[in-house]
């Protein structure tokens, strides 16, 4: 049986992939969080000076989610801020893995680590183009953890997420579940653009198969539904699985730009309308896997509360 620590437990990939976890007896599956709820243990802050060794006895196989990602406007975004907790505290976590005889460590990273968007969709091993702050910090932490992998016996798996949508889903996935439930008309009707997505549980998957697959170590994966779709789409197949009738309004994409800048969102407006596209073939030979769950059947989860 093999040893499994989650970080991050409790948020939202975190419970969907106990989830899938639990179900394999094969696995015993330990699941840490800052948060002291029933079924996880209390985990450590992600700082350099935390110490993880309670934590990490008799453990096989570490999967790293715990991080900082989604915060407020109010808060703070340096840099300095994102890599004292995704670089620097993730490192020292691994550090203390690797004293404790973790075999292998499987850390979350994101595609921002490939850029914000794509004129061809991005492969496992293009040249990275991280410009936010959170992006630049998952890098340095897939360097840091690489540079570790050559010097120990600790083998390192880096997975490269697109945007992660399921029923919980926070951040703009969640704010698209809000807008479509309440039924509202939405000017984004008149984008034709292309994005990959992963359903969580299609995530779940393949952190599941990178847990013991001989030839995941040391690699970088990129994952998606192997199935892209425009934003328009998107909405389309939202409202459909919502019980709604679609409320899309044929604005131009030029038109909303333009607002955008106005107000000072156009980073946002920008990852609504502009092509992220990931090429998962690397993942899906090396590996022998393919996602289970159909994009149609990602979205109609969405909706089953």
């Amino acid at each position: 049986m093999l040893n499994i620590l989650i970080t991050g437990a409790n948020g939202f990939i975190g419970r969907n992939l106990t989830k899938v976890l639990n179900e394999h007896h094969h696995l015993n599956v330990v699941g840490l969080s800052r948060q002291m709820k029933d079924g996880y243990i209390q985990s450590p802050n992600l700082t350099q000076r935390a110490d993880w060794g309670e934590c990490l006895q008799s453990v096989d196989v570490v999967i790293h989610l715990a991080g900082l990602a989604h915060v407020t406007a109010q808060a703070t975004k340096s840099l300095e801020r994102f890599r004292s907790v995704n670089t620097e505290g993730t490192l020292n976590f691994a550090n203390q893995c690797v004293k404790a005889g973790v075999r292998r460590f499987i850390s979350l990273s994101s595609i921002g680590v490939n850029g914000v968007e794509s004129s061809v969709p991005f492969k496992f091993d293009d040249d990275v183009n991280p410009t936010e702050p959170y992006a630049i910090s998952k890098y340095e932490s897939e360097i840091s953890l690489k540079d570790l992998a050559i010097k120990t016996k600790m083998e390192v798996v880096i997975i490269r997420p697109p945007l992660v949508y399921g029923h919980d889903a926070p951040g703009n996935f969640g704010k698209l579940l809000n807008l479509v439930a309440k039924n509202i008309p939405l000017p984004l009707g008149a984008i034709h653009n292309k994005r990959s997505l992963v359903g969580v549980d299609n995530l779940a998957d393949l952190i599941l198969t990178c847990i013991d697959h001989p030839r995941a170590a040391n690699q970088t994966f990129l994952v998606s539904d192997d199935y892209d779709v425009s934003t328009s789409q998107l909405l389309k197949r939202m409202v459909v699985e919502s019980g709604h009738k679609s409320r899309l309004l044929p604005i131009p994409v030029s038109l909303l730009e333009s607002i955008a800048s106005v107000f000072g969102k156009k980073t946002i407006i920008n990852r609504i309308c502009h092509d992220l596209q990931v090429d998962i073939s690397h993942t899906k030979s090396l590996l022998s896997w393919k996602p289970p769950v159909s994009f149609d059947e990602g979205i109609r989860r969405c909706f089953k509360g």
